[in-house]
């Protein structure tokens, strides 16, 4: 019967969710306590050009905001689609995470989770590119988010979703090969085809050298 009662008395949308930040500096049971204290909140998948003055106006309306601190690209230090959002009380932290999370701003559906304290320095992505990790990987296009992710965006099958303008990204043609016995008759040249109008020439003889109008 206690566990049926505990059970309605229950708020899911306030519990502690099972993410935990693996660069907490101190031990698990710190981690948990602070979690469970916390005025502050993480908030995610933010549109780049979602403006602090936005999120405060979102986030006010379930108590008063302390401090809004925006995720910035750490080599580039423009923002990258998150902020945290700390708050004057727990009980108004609790009701951003009963009534804000889930919800949409700037047409984008946001979601919230407790975070254990901003540290200064955690306001910076932590993918190889500067910003998020999550950003590192996307397959898919993302307007408001930079457009592809970035390993997507150095792969020679990615396409630019600017056809619209009128420039697109070509895909590169495959490297091939080519032996030249009539430049070299005594020895084999050979042809790394890299564009259509440049090649890059090896022999046992030479350095390597650029060889224009081969094709």
């Amino acid at each position: 019967m206690s566990a049926k009662l505990n059970a309605l008395n229950s708020d899911s949308y306030i519990d502690v969710s099972q993410y935990r930040d693996q660069h907490f500096k101190g031990n698990r049971y710190e981690q948990e306590k602070l979690l469970k204290q916390s005025h502050t909140l993480y908030v995610g998948n933010l549109s780049f050009y979602t403006t602090e003055e936005q999120v405060h106006e979102l986030f006010s309306k379930s108590g008063d905001v302390k401090r809004i601190i925006i995720g910035l690209d750490k080599i580039k230090k423009t923002a990258c689609g998150f902020c945290f959002v700390e708050y004057y009380t727990r009980a108004d932290a609790e009701h951003a995470m009963r009534f804000i999370n889930g919800t949409r701003l700037d047409d984008r559906i946001i979601r919230t989770d407790w975070d254990a304290g901003f540290k200064e320095g955690r306001q910076y992505g932590r993918g190889k590119s500067g910003g998020q990790v999550r950003d590192e990987y996307r397959q898919d296009y993302d307007p408001a988010r930079g457009g592809y992710g970035k390993l997507a965006q150095q792969h020679p099958a990615a396409e630019s979703r600017e056809m619209s303008t009128g420039r697109t990204h070509t895909q590169p043609e495959a490297a091939t090969v080519s032996w030249l016995s009539s430049i070299q008759p005594q020895s084999h040249v050979i042809v790394f085809r890299l564009n259509p109008s440049a090649a890059v020439c090896l022999n046992h003889t030479e350095h390597p050298t650029v060889c224009a109008g081969l094709d």
